[in-house]
């Protein structure tokens, strides 16, 4: 009688009910663990007993929260009811369970010479299957790395799960790292493989191919080679390569994973340093998808996403990737010039019911508005004004939990927000979120204005992406949120205003920095509570309010310490030609800026020296002809660079206290950018690199 085969929603159940104190060890791979990889003992003595079932628990053994071993499973942070105490599972239980109801829905649609061609999920788990038993043929090890470099893709979907099935770590790095960025992660995370995308990243690996050991082909996904070289592969090549790997040793390959082992890999963009190795485990993954879709009501097999920030981002990844598996979801992908215009276009065909911006994606759409409004008669630029103000005030309503509108909503509805929302591709869009940075209060309200409210959503690498979510039945303007819903948020060592750091607790908390014990402990306390770095508090509600991140807190001769984020912000609300703005002044006597102004881009996404439609006419409104950055630069245009002065006063004269004016600013000549390298992948401001890159402009603030 001691072996039994039960029902695993039952066998939790029972288990609470006789043995509540046990459970929770019980489940997360603790001491004495009943559900201990393939198999589970009797709760009465410890012989072994017979193999799970697919829809059961894997676990291993483990007795630590953390783990820095590529190979080493951990204790999950389970509760002991609500949605944290849901059963563990793998990728591969998360997709078949949705292959086995939704098998012949779409899953992944791609552009092929002009149309939409689709995979089904039953096709989806095929290809998956069959890359995995080509990574196995490939030599692929167990908890080794596949490094994935190339623009969002079905590949770059299939090479990833394919990996994971077979017992590797899938590991996405950005398109825009030099060879020598890559060659650093491909060596760290060990990589026997790597996919990339075309000719042009095929370069970067060759370049830095005798400096990785453990690399034993390389597969390309787009187009065919350029010359053929050993152990480098198209896909087709590659897809075919397995076709004789028994199913039976796939099989066995992925009935060994446990939910509590590395999966995947995500890099950290190593703006203070080399990229961390962020180990995400199955659980951080399942848990996570399947709790952040339920918080914000997802529904099966009725969501459509546009992908096309970078799924080597975790952002990207969890919503692009497992949150649409686990949800049934349509993921479509964007073209590789989405952020150099095509997204537009992308938009409008697909008509996503969810969209995620990071905030420079957003600030654009606000400027080419702006700019299209600029245009418009003076009786519609009036209709426009009259409308955004109904709307402003209905957002806020809808906000507050008031269902009220105000008058002439329904006329403005028809004549503006639906004609916009239309124009944008999101007239079927049930959420618009954003996150990755800091977002301003003036695009916030901009968009509320248009009735279109963005939710904005806070997390880390370390926390497999969301931590906090806004979403229509709860948001608050400049907040991120309530905390995920079966995790925890403690604010350490808070101030007399409430302000503290901002630590993590759930089962979305990664395992560790593959390899680095000591930037482990760093994040994680000794009772397993990770440690953000921001600064934070809540409100009366519960809302999370983000006020600065520690490392970037300027602290000036004086002692005091200044977050940069919003005084930075204020300036860039109150003069709408500046583009970017970095607050320097650490241990300086006072706070200074350095500015760039708004201008065109090129095809490669790369700033010119062209001003933008609206700085041409921010120019001509302050009687400035002037058409590119250099001509004020140069000049130092006395209007231009009066009313900046202006602005910086009228932030001044908000500011609390001395220290937090700003005394001296230098306009640069070229705006910030992620291949100049003063923007990260997700346009996040790279302070450390900028500070060394801008040296010379800052030194002269201060007679250095």
């Amino acid at each position: 009688t001691c072996y039994v085969t039960i029902n695993l929603t039952y066998f939790c159940t029972l288990v609470k009910l006789l043995v509540p104190q046990c459970f929770s060890e019980c489940v997360t791979g603790g001491k004495g663990s009943c559900l201990n990889g393939l198999i589970f003992s009797c709760l009465a003595c410890d012989e072994p007993a017979i193999p799970l079932t697919t829809g059961d628990v894997r676990l291993a053994q483990a007795q630590e929260l953390w783990s820095t071993a590529r190979d080493k499973p951990v204790k999950l942070r389970m509760e002991t009811s609500g949605l944290g105490s849901e059963p563990p599972m793998t990728i591969h239980q998360m997709f078949l369970a949705t292959v086995q109801k939704y098998g012949d829905y779409p899953a992944l649609r791609a552009k092929k010479d002009g149309m939409w061609v689709s995979l089904s999920y039953k096709e989806y788990y095929q290809h998956a299957r069959a890359a995995a038993k080509s990574f196995l043929k490939l030599g692929l090890e167990r908890f080794h790395g596949v490094g994935i470099l190339g623009f969002n893709s079905p590949e770059w979907f299939i090479a990833d799960v394919g990996c994971i099935l077979a017992g590797g770590l899938a590991t996405g790095i950005y398109t825009t790292n030099s060879p020598e960025a890559c060659q650093y992660v491909a060596h760290n995370c060990e990589a026997n493989v790597l996919v990339v995308e075309n000719n042009k990243q095929l370069i970067k690996i060759l370049q830095v191919r005798d400096q990785l050991p453990h690399l034993k082909a390389i597969v390309q996904y787009k187009g065919e080679l350029e010359q053929k070289l050993p152990n480098v592969y198209t896909w087709a090549e590659f897809m075919k390569f397995g076709a004789n790997v028994p199913d039976s040793e796939l099989d066995v390959v992925i009935d060994s994973q446990k939910a509590n082992e590395c999966c995947t890999l995500i890099y950290t963009s190593g703006t203070t340093g080399n990229p961390k190795g962020v180990m995400l485990s199955h659980d951080n993954i399942t848990w996570t998808a399947s709790a952040t879709g339920r918080m914000i009501n997802l529904k099966m097999a009725e969501e459509e996403l546009v992908s096309y920030l970078p799924l080597s981002h975790v952002a990207a990844q969890v919503q692009d990737m497992w949150i649409c598996m686990r949800f049934a979801g349509i993921t479509n992908f964007a073209e590789p010039d989405a952020l150099k215009g095509s997204l537009a276009n992308t938009l409008r065909e697909v008509r996503p019911t969810s969209f995620l911006g990071v905030p420079r994606v957003w600030e654009k759409m606000q400027e080419a508005m702006k700019a299209i409004g600029a245009k418009s008669s003076v009786t519609k630029k009036k209709i426009a004004d009259w409308a955004k103000g109904i709307g402003l005030q209905a957002s806020y309503n809808a906000m507050n939990g008031d269902s009220s509108v105000p008058w002439g909503f329904t006329l403005a509805n028809a004549l503006v927000f639906k004609n916009v929302r239309k124009a944008l591709g999101l007239d079927r869009c049930r959420t618009c979120f954003t996150g990755a940075a800091p977002i301003t209060k003036d695009t916030l309200e901009y968009f509320m204005s248009l009735y279109i409210p963005l939710f904005e959503v806070y997390g880390m690498s370390e926390s497999t992406g969301p931590h906090s979510i806004s979403w229509a039945e709860g948001y608050r303007i400049m907040s991120c949120g309530k905390v995920l819903t079966g995790c925890k948020t403690k604010l350490d060592k808070p101030d007399t205003d409430g302000t503290g750091e901002i630590c993590f607790w759930g089962r979305h908390v990664f395992m560790g920095y593959l390899n680095m014990p000591e930037k482990t402990e760093e994040a994680l306390d000794t009772d397993g509570w990770l440690h953000s770095g921001d600064l934070g508090k809540h409100d009366e509600d519960d809302f999370l309010f983000i006020t600065g991140r520690i490392k970037e807190l300027i602290i000036t001769a004086g002692g005091e310490n200044v977050p940069p984020v919003p005084i930075e912000d204020a300036l860039k609300e109150e003069v709408s030609i500046i583009s970017n703005v970095m607050l320097v002044g650490d241990k300086k006597k006072f706070l200074s800026m350095l500015l760039t102004l708004k201008c065109n881009v090129d095809d490669n996404g790369d700033p010119t020296d062209e001003l933008t439609p609206l700085a041409v006419e921010y120019c001509r409104q302050h009687g400035v002809i002037a058409s590119k950055v250099s001509e004020i630069v140069n000049k130092k245009e006395p209007a231009i660079y009066k009313t900046i002065q202006e602005g910086i006063d009228r932030v001044n004269a908000k500011a609390t206290s001395n220290a937090q004016r700003v005394q001296k600013w230098t306009i640069v000549q070229r705006d910030f950018s992620i291949s100049g390298g003063e923007l990260g992948p997700t346009m996040k401001l790279k302070r450390p690199v900028v500070s060394k890159m801008y040296e010379e402009y800052i030194n002269k603030f201060y007679g250095e």
